[in-house]
């Protein structure tokens, strides 16, 4: 085992949680039964390391065996970074034909004909995911697997889940990612977080939805809200009606785990209502951040808390799929422009 594969695996081992390590490394199909009973894993990690690296040495292993472990606890464990969303767009007949293997082979074949320093590897999991490691070099320069891009893609949808990509090797990894799934182009849906499971079902639409509905449905067709006796029949149908819109604008049940939304405001100073003289643009930007952003509208339009019906520039991130906005003279709320297409 080379000193890089040593420094990598070092990181990793440092990276995982004590409590998971043990765990981790039972999934890792590189050491014996005899080796992975030797290991004391009550001891302080960087004796643990210490020793893990001996029976890798002993094993003969390499980078590509350490980068297997990386995988596995980083598809374990998703949320180790922010990860941002894009979308495939212009699907070609043959979109909804691409296998696994077809993709995985062109994949590679079309990044490495981009890029000649770069290590590729790829893993299907259980929900018919393909995860795929990056580590990037250049003409010059091995790949460097201490810092990775990860992406994940979901065959047949158009989706693309991406961590950790710098914009040096965004135009490289679009450039792959397009002939390869059989689209005509990319663009960014301005959705972003650390939860990877909230993302796929926001976009997805894996969640319970509430739909407006014409006639209102009775009290006893759902829980009963907590009254007091003196609540009057009134006050109850408002309460009714908040929590529908609630529901409609955010869903029900379980909701996706978001943790912020960003409004961008570019707009020109008025005067009585008319734009004003002067010419640059005012600018400003509110971010709503929370352990779980959409639970918490919710419950501030159902407890009153917030005016109801939701106004657009919140429900349009359920409905569009997104938490980063601009808003602009152009458009009555949320702006329509569509991401950058490659």
């Amino acid at each position: 085992m080379d000193d890089s594969a040593k420094q990598v695996l070092r990181k990793i081992i440092r990276r995982i949680p004590s409590n998971k390590l043990q765990n981790i490394l039972s999934k890792w199909e590189h050491l014996s039964k005899k080796q992975f009973r030797s290991l004391e894993f009550t001891q302080a990690k960087w004796l643990l390391c210490d020793n893990l690296l001996s029976l890798c040495e002993e094993n003969d292993l390499s980078m590509k065996h350490v980068t297997e472990l990386e995988m596995i606890y980083r598809i374990e464990n998703p949320a180790q970074g922010s990860w941002n969303v894009c979308q495939l767009i212009d699907p070609s007949e043959e979109a909804v034909t691409v296998d696994s293997l077809t993709f995985k082979d062109s994949f590679k074949a079309h990044l490495k004909h981009l890029i000649s320093h770069v290590s590729v590897k790829m893993k299907k999991h259980e929900d018919n995911a393909i995860w795929i490691r990056i580590a990037w070099g250049d003409n010059f320069t091995q790949p460097n697997h201490l810092n990775p891009t990860y992406v994940v893609h979901h065959l047949q949808t158009p989706y693309v889940f991406v961590s950790g990509l710098t914009a040096k090797h965004k135009p490289f990894l679009h450039q792959a990612l397009i002939p390869s799934t059989h689209y005509g182009g990319l663009k960014d849906v301005h959705l972003s977080g650390r939860c990877l499971t909230a993302l796929r079902d926001l976009l997805m639409r894996q969640y319970k939805q509430a739909f407006p509905v014409k006639h209102p449905r009775l009290l006893q067709e759902k829980s009963p809200v907590p009254s007091h006796p003196n609540i009057e029949t009134e006050h109850a149908k408002h309460t009714e009606k908040r929590l529908q819109m609630a529901a409609e604008a955010f869903g029900e049940g379980i909701l996706p785990k978001l943790e912020t939304a960003v409004y961008k405001l570019e707009t020109r100073f008025r005067e009585n209502g008319m734009p004003g003289r002067r010419e640059e643009p005012f600018r400003g930007v509110v971010k709503f951040s929370s352990s779980n952003l959409l639970e918490s509208l919710k419950n501030c339009v159902s407890s009153g808390m917030a005016s109801a019906p939701v106004t657009p520039l919140l429900s349009s991130i359920t409905q569009k799929g997104r938490n980063y906005f601009v808003i602009t003279d152009k458009g009555p709320g949320v702006s329509h422009t569509q991401g950058r297409k490659i």
